[in-house]
């Protein structure tokens, strides 16, 4: 049994992936020669096989015989390079040398197997292949003073940084074990790789090209300061992109923030203590800051959100940590109170900037070219963060790429849409644009109000936040329209093809699902829809909205109460929505004047008049439908009052006739599909409208 160290063996790992490390480890070599030859020299029997296995009286009289010798010198000063893996290290962990020192002790196993068997020699015990804390101490010269023994406590910087682990806590305290955990022995073998427990809760962080140079200076500068804790309140900009460049420029040339996803953090609760210190060893060994949110996605009660918060801040106190959320930082969530900086909305021009950015790299990587700046305007209306506006522009690019097709605006809306997540469909029925402005058969009064709906909403981020034309705190960014109108005059239509104008999805909102019995309830359903319906890039339709926006009424009783209740909610919730909403009625005077008032656009829908229904029936039926001969459009224009709605069902309705029929669609079919229709509104069929083809349809 070979208990020396031949001089010719060389480390394990090539030496010129670290020279500074191998030297290092040289050293601790030499040592552990230097240890091993003291030992030898008062073993009485060094050859035995059996050593470290067995304790012999003779063997127990000599230990308790033995005076104290001096033991190892301690080692001189050897401090790591400037710059060096391991002299960051330290500076960023606080490490004295003699932590430096033990560390690389405590390390050697790992890179080297054999201070495996070595170390289960000195230990006296050859199941123990690492150094424990005494053998630790007397490589270091350190036997002597017992002082050194608290560089190793749970609150010295080795073990609380998490660089080195003191295990068999049930042992005596220098025969307890040390281990370096793989994680760090990487990090100074240059592997860049996070730590592996994190791999579920961390994401890549997203960039913003056109940061704000005012809120940056800010950010950069509240990092810096005091417990160096940011929190960001979102006013329609991107957190995100602000905190990343603010950790970037802490950090230049570094790996980027650790990203932190507030939805993985809320289903690893159990798990958060170990997840919190792996994700500051990691910040500290890479000299990276943390980035966590959004808030809104931590868990629901406030207490558990609470805890969550509380937990991250504890750990990571010290290291740059920015949050972020919609609303402030709640004192309960930290011992310490943050900086809380406010985001703005994007400028146009910045908004224009972001989306050039993210097409020119898409570009560059699947090679579709095209007028960036015209695209950009092309979605100026959608709001997005930096990694929703990278996603669109990269899906957009390589589905006209895939085309062999330039880039166009529609490639573009439609991957916005495609960014919606999925929270609003649940509250309601999502629709995808199939009209357009050519669709539409309205006055022209009308027609110019849906426009300057569209407009608005294109142009709000410029009129309302960079040129302040709504003051006032806590007021939204929001577009609310009204259409009023009979039923079937185009309402419903009249809003899918705003929504197509815009580039959006189109929500409507289906009321039996918001109006709740219980008191309260309604009121949390609505909230839940405008906090999705902001959230993404779509058009919020209430149809049929006088149900749930009704004028207030004195208070008789306690339903007059409630309904009071939910009409004062909406009145100020609609004053703070940010989104694009609108809200159609038959019954434009059964609507609280308090809404009225904080309409943007009110648009009305009359009865279409003969030159219009003309359009219509022209229109409904197409031009793919054969079409008879005895087919009189202008007589069912002139005669049949009918909204745009009805005229679609009898339409319809007439081409199941003629598909039946096998022939080309004639004028009884559309008549009898016509007296159908006047049935189902309750109108009777006369002969003033009717005229000639009364007796075709009495039998209907």
């Amino acid at each position: 049994m070979t208990h020396t160290l031949p001089p010719e063996a060389a480390p394990a790992v090539p030496v010129d992936t670290t020279p500074y490390l191998w030297t290092r480890l040289q050293l601790v070599e030499e040592r552990v020669r230097r240890a091993v030859e003291l030992r030898r020299a008062v073993d009485p029997d060094p050859d035995d096989p059996y050593r470290g296995q067995y304790l012999t009286p003779d063997a127990a009289t000599r230990i308790l015989d033995a005076p104290q010798g001096p033991g190892l010198p301690a080692p001189g000063p050897a401090a790591p390079p400037p710059g060096s893996p391991l002299d960051l290290l330290a500076t960023r962990f606080g490490l004295e040398p003699l932590d430096v020192d033990l560390l690389l002790v405590a390390m050697a196993p790992d890179l080297d197997a054999r201070f495996e068997r070595l170390y289960g020699y000195l230990n006296d015990d050859l199941t123990r292949r690492r150094p424990t804390v005494g053998l630790a101490l007397e490589l270091c010269g350190r036997t002597g003073v017992a002082a050194a023994r608290f560089r190793l406590s749970p609150t010295a910087p080795l073990v609380a940084g998490g660089l080195l682990e003191v295990t068999e806590p049930e042992r005596p305290p220098l025969s307890r074990v040390l281990a370096v955990p793989d994680r760090v022995t990487a990090h100074l073998l240059g592997d860049a790789s996070p730590d592996p427990r994190l791999a579920d809760v961390l994401r890549k962080a997203t960039d913003d090209p056109a940061v704000d140079p005012a809120e940056l200076r800010q950010a950069v500068a509240a990092a810096g300061s005091g417990t160096r804790h940011v929190h960001l309140r979102t006013r329609g900009g991107d957190p995100e992109g602000l905190a990343t460049a603010a950790l970037q420029a802490h950090a230049p040339g570094g790996p980027g923030p650790l990203a932190l996803d507030a939805a993985a953090l809320a289903h690893h609760a159990r798990a958060l203590p170990q997840l919190a210190r792996a994700t500051a060893r990691e910040a500290r060994l890479t000299g990276a800051g943390v980035l966590i949110g959004p808030l809104e996605e931590l868990p629901d009660q406030p207490d558990e959100r609470a805890r969550v918060l509380r937990t991250l801040c504890t750990v990571l106190r010290g290291i740059p940590l920015f949050t972020y959320a919609a609303s402030g930082w709640e004192p309960a969530w930290a011992a310490d109170t943050p900086v809380t900086l406010t985001v703005a909305a994007p400028t146009p021009d910045r908004h224009v900037t972001r989306w050039r950015h993210a097409l020119e790299r898409a570009h560059g990587e699947h090679g579709t070219g095209g007028d960036a700046d015209a695209l950009a305007r092309s979605v100026s209306a959608h709001r997005l963060d930096a990694g929703q506006l990278r996603r669109a522009a990269d899906t957009a690019v390589r589905t006209a790429a895939l085309d062999g097709r330039p880039l166009s605006p529609d490639d573009l809306r439609t991957a916005v849409r495609a960014q919606n997540g999925a929270g609003l469909a649940r509250l309601a029925r999502r629709v995808e644009p199939a009209v357009g402005w050519d669709d539409l058969v309205l006055p022209a009064p009308t027609h110019r109000r849906l426009r300057e709906l569209a407009v608005r909403a294109r142009h709000r981020d410029q009129v309302l936040g960079q040129w302040g034309m709504r003051p006032g705190g806590g007021r939204g960014r929001g577009v609310i329209a009204l259409f009023a109108g009979s039923s079937g005059t185009g309402k419903t239509m009249s809003a899918e093809v705003v929504a197509a104008d815009l580039g959006m999805d189109l929500y409507v909102v289906d009321l039996s699902t918001v109006v709740d019995k219980y008191v309260g309830e309604t009121e949390k359903n609505l909230e839940r829809i405008f906090t999705e319906a902001s959230a993404v890039n779509a058009v919020l339709l209430f149809d049929e909205a006088d149900a749930i926006f009704g004028k207030r009424s004195e208070v008789k009783d306690a339903h007059d109460k409630h309904a009071n209740m939910e009409s004062a909610y909406l009145l100020q919730r609609m004053e703070s929505f940010d989104g694009i909403a609108i809200l159609t009625t038959n019954l434009r005077a059964n609507l609280d004047e308090a809404f009225t008032r904080r309409l943007d656009v009110v648009a009305d829908f009359p009865v279409p008049d003969a030159t219009q229904r003309l359009a219509l029936w022209e229109r409904c039926l197409g031009g793919r439908l054969p079409r008879a001969g005895d087919l009189d459009l202008g007589f069912c224009a002139d005669r049949f009052e009918l909204a745009g709605g009805s005229i679609r069902a009898c339409a319809v309705t007439a081409a199941y006739f003629a598909a039946a029929s096998g022939e080309p669609l004639t004028m009884s079919q559309v008549v009898t599909a016509v007296a159908q229709e006047y049935r189902k509104l309750g109108r009777l069929v006369l002969e003033s409208e009717f005229g000639p083809y009364l007796g075709e349809v009495t039998q209907v």
